[in-house]
């Protein structure tokens, strides 16, 4: 790359869109060299606002701009797969959204057409990039809290009942397991490979709340890995939740008052019989969007990053699926998208 910055293309013009937009622009290791939109005004609209040398009407074309290196997959939900197989085999590395596909299966594909076509591909979690989570991981590795045995994890909003709204169309991918429910999930397959239990085949127990329209408006599971640790998960689209995360190990707790959207003065609480309460502080300058950009570019020769390697995405669309059909939910497949 002339410019020694990691070059990106751009996949949809939406809100998210605009914030990796400006995390690039924060970062010391991307540049936005194209932006693609559905319309060419749209594109033309963004690449304005944020300085994109090239606008593009269309998706397809992003891929075959010789002068983009990664691409970030910001279309909804049921467009991901489609567009991370064509990015991958177009030689693009490539920053998929969260969730990366509808299901396991469109997961495995994402994967496999990463590793055939030799590029990066990491689904944003970005929460998974701040120092905060590799804080957490620390402790309880260094046994801060004893013998980890239970995570209680939240992340729930009322967005206001709208049928035509992404959140309550299943065609779009709506409801809350795969929207915001993702986010727990992946923090206990975090937790649980970090207690050495595999996240894979975990035993998923779910219940919740079906609306009219067909997707789950508030929902909760139990997610039991190899017996011995357990996760109790929480998420909706229609009830205001807690955005918490709290460890249970056999000598204290640790709770994360803002574990997906940790800040510069984000920390956590650990709590122990006996003594004070202790509370760590993270202090980060970067936002979390500009760090997810340069965990790219730092991991991009491995292919994976380990702030969320694939096994972590495979585990984790798994027990969405498992928790989805416990409550008989299901999405138009985007396998024809």
């Amino acid at each position: 790359m002339a410019d020694l910055k990691l070059r990106w293309g751009v996949l949809g013009t939406g809100a998210i869109a605009t914030k990796f937009a400006a995390a690039v622009h924060a970062s010391t290791t991307g540049s936005l060299a194209a932006v693609g939109s559905r319309s060419l005004t749209t594109a033309e609209g963004f690449a304005a606002t944020w300085g994109a040398p090239r606008a593009h009407g269309g998706y397809a074309s992003v891929l075959s701009d010789p002068e983009v290196d990664a691409v970030y997959i910001a279309t909804p939900h049921t467009e991901h797969r489609r567009w991370a197989i064509a990015a991958a085999r177009a030689g693009k590395h490539l920053l998929v959204e969260k969730p990366i596909t509808l299901d396991a299966a469109g997961a495995q594909e994402v994967i496999d057409a990463a590793r055939s076509n030799d590029v990066f591909l990491l689904e944003a979690y970005q929460y998974r990039s701040h120092p905060q989570t590799d804080l957490l991981v620390d402790l309880i590795r260094d046994g801060a809290i004893g013998e980890v045995r239970l995570m209680q994890g939240s992340f729930g909003f009322h967005a206001g009942f709208d049928p035509s709204s992404r959140l309550f169309d299943p065609a779009l991918g709506g409801g809350g397991i795969l929207d915001v429910g993702c986010y727990p999930v992946s923090m206990a397959v975090l937790l649980a490979r970090t207690i050495g239990a595999d996240p894979t085949g975990a035993v998923v127990a779910g219940g919740g709340h079906v609306g009219t329209t067909g997707v789950d408006e508030w929902a909760a599971a139990t997610i039991t890995f190899d017996g011995r640790f357990v996760a109790q998960v929480e998420t909706a689209v229609s009830l205001n939740l807690e955005w918490v995360v709290r460890v249970f190990g056999s000598t204290g707790t640790i709770t994360v008052p803002s574990p997906w959207l940790p800040t510069r003065n984000s920390g956590l609480v650990i709590s122990r019989p006996g003594p004070a309460d202790e509370t760590r502080v993270v202090d980060s300058a970067a936002d979390l969007f500009t760090l997810e950009v340069d965990t790219v570019a730092r991991h991009l020769a491995s292919k994976e990053s380990p702030t969320m390697p694939w096994n972590d995405t495979i585990a984790t669309m798994q027990i969405l699926d498992a928790w989805r059909a416990a409550l008989g939910v299901s999405h138009p497949s985007d396998a024809a998208s």
